[in-house]
Formats: C-alpha cells, sequence, structure tokens
C-alpha cells in the first residue's frame, strides 16, 4: 500500500491539476499575507516609537494576532494540512464506512 501523501489519481488527470492549483493558490495568499504582515507591523512599530515611545507597547497585540493568522495561513499552504487533500477514494471510503455502519 502506498503510503505517500500524494493524491491516489493519475499525475495527468485534471483532478490532480486543480489540487496543485488550488495549493499554489494558498501558498501565493500566504506569501501575500506575509507581506502586509511586515508592512502593518512596520507601520504600527513607527506610530508607536513618534507617538509614545518608551510607553506601553500596544502593537504588539494587532502584530500577534496577524501572527496566528499567518500561522494558518501557513498551515493551510504548506503545513500538514496541505498535504492532505480529499480524493474520490476518500469519498468512496467514507461511504462504505456508512453503509457498514447501517
Amino acid at each position: 500500500m502506498n503510503h505517500h501523501s500524494t493524491p491516489s489519481v493519475p499525475l495527468d488527470s485534471s483532478e490532480y491539476r486543480e489540487l496543485i492549483r488550488k495549493r499554489l493558490k494558498k501558498q501565493q495568499a500566504f506569501n501575500r499575507y506575509l507581506g502586509v504582515w511586515s508592512g502593518v507591523s512596520i507601520l504600527l512599530l513607527l506610530i508607536w516609537f513618534f507617538t509614545t515611545p518608551g510607553g506601553y507597547f500596544w502593537p504588539m497585540w494587532p502584530i500577534l494576532g496577524m501572527g496566528i493568522g499567518a500561522f494558518f495561513q501557513w498551515r493551510a499552504a504548506y503545513g500538514p494540512v496541505a498535504q492532505k487533500e480529499i480524493t474520490e477514494a476518500d469519498i468512496d471510503a467514507e461511504i462504505q464506512r456508512i453503509k457498514e455502519q447501517s
């Protein structure tokens, strides 16, 4: 049995190409998000520095919040979740499991 994370469809199939297209879009969106996160973080740091240097470091909260979002986008684009796409074989196996329980 093949235990690799590649889908169980032929390499030249349109389904496989669509899975790859979706993954590449997720990766592209993640990379754009990193740019936005960096830009917003720098802007917030500059605002803090020029208005209340040495005061309460409030930029940590939006930077942290966006960082959590970045983690989940990374995970969807590159992490273990991205490696397991639902295939027709997965759907067939789930249908069979439900039939056996009935």
